[in-house]
């Protein structure tokens, strides 16, 4: 049995005592998380009064008020995730695999780009919403994804970490123009009526861990943010995790990384949240069964975990023969000696020599095709291009 620290309370005058068999208090609580009604109110009321108290607490809790109250609005529809999920794999309709293999895809971007894990759940908020809503053909998914991530970035990011449309639709090879991206970004924006910022499981998940951070006494690196946004991220790229409440999606990750970490006073006030919200019992279990059993599998060494899956670059052989010589072709630079004088007219020489060359390379501008395949080159040593 866990150990609880001094001073943890679960009523205005019960301490938490473990010992032999588990004190009725403690049973109270664990039949809270179980689904189970406790035998009176009592607990959760003096929970309330000591926890609730406080200026920041009462604003934590008005802002998870205010998420719960957004959070139905922003939610793609079952009905049209219930058609995706029920279609079968072919040529002409969009199935599950084909969803979840385009948000691996925008996962992929957002690694490449350095956007924020925010940027990606948006875009996937974004895209299953329009696909909940509209009958997609597979051949627009790649077009439609570089749009929910384009929407996403410029919401999220700043402006300087925004990357080119040009550059999107290059590492994404989607086959399409700048043209069909600004079409179908139109068409998206309108059919959502422009609501792309939306309330996702993420800021529950923000919100959540801050909640327990501000009320517990234990160590505040003890429960990793960076480690539920991964398993947040993980459960997106499955298309069944868009059917539920992003506040349960996100308080099933928390609750299943404080049981791992044994902690009862974590568990305690995650139940409190857990009331506040008023997250039904049987919903509750039903997706924390999911969760468990989607991170089992994402932790076992079977599964092809999204956050250590490369961007495939795929390129013809000549292309690929060229940049594994061109390799070896590039100059070095010369060696700059450390601790030494130089003499005024050794140093003219050189900075001479090296302006010839300069000026050599940059005499004549680079042609579209060498623009191109340094531009390649660049994504190839970017991506460690084998050898």
């Amino acid at each position: 049995m866990p150990t609880p620290r001094p001073g943890v309370r679960l009523g205005s005058s019960s301490q938490l005592s473990l010992g032999s068999g588990r004190p009725e208090t403690e049973r109270r609580w664990w039949a809270g998380w179980r689904g189970e009604e406790a035998e009176d109110n009592s607990l959760m009321k003096d929970l309330g009064a000591e926890y609730l108290a406080g200026r920041e607490g009462v604003q934590l809790f008005g802002l998870l008020s205010l998420y719960l109250e957004q959070e139905q609005r922003f939610q793609p529809r079952e009905k049209g995730l219930s058609l995706i999920e029920a279609t079968p794999e072919n040529d002409n309709t969009l199935c599950p695999r084909l969803r979840n293999a385009k948000v691996e895809d925008l996962r992929s971007l957002t690694n490449f780009f350095g956007s924020c894990t925010e940027t990606f759940v948006l875009a996937v908020n974004i895209l299953d919403r329009f696909l909940a809503l509209m009958k997609v053909k597979p051949k627009h998914l790649s077009c439609i994804g570089v749009c929910c991530f384009l929407l996403a970035a410029r919401i999220v990011e700043e402006e300087c970490n925004i990357p080119s449309t040009h550059d999107v639709i290059r590492i994404s090879q989607c086959k399409c123009t700048a043209s069909d991206i600004k079409r179908m970004e139109k068409i998206i924006s309108e059919k959502l009526h422009y609501e792309l910022e939306a309330t996702t499981a993420l800021n529950f998940l923000h919100l959540y861990h801050t909640i327990v951070l501000c009320h517990t006494s234990e160590r505040k690196e003890i429960l990793s943010l960076d480690k539920l946004e991964a398993q947040l991220k993980a459960c997106n790229c499955r298309l069944t995790f868009s059917k539920a409440r992003p506040s349960i999606l996100a308080l099933c990750l928390l609750n299943l990384e404080v049981e791992t970490l044994k902690s009862l006073e974590l568990l305690e006030i995650l139940l409190l949240v857990k009331k506040h919200s008023k997250v039904n019992d049987a919903e509750f279990i039903y997706w924390r069964e999911l969760v468990s059993k989607c991170l089992a599998e994402y932790s076992s060494p079977e599964c092809c975990k999204p956050d250590l899956k490369k961007l495939v670059w795929i390129v013809s052989r000549r292309t690929a023969q060229n940049l594994h010589n061109s390799y070896y072709s590039v100059p070095e630079l010369p060696t700059i000696p450390e601790g030494t004088c130089f003499d005024e007219s050794e140093s003219e020489d050189s900075c001479e020599d090296m302006s010839c060359g300069e000026e050599s390379l940059g005499s004549s501008p680079l042609s579209d095709q060498e623009s191109t395949f340094f531009f390649n080159f660049k994504v190839a040593q970017t991506l460690c291009f084998p050898s």
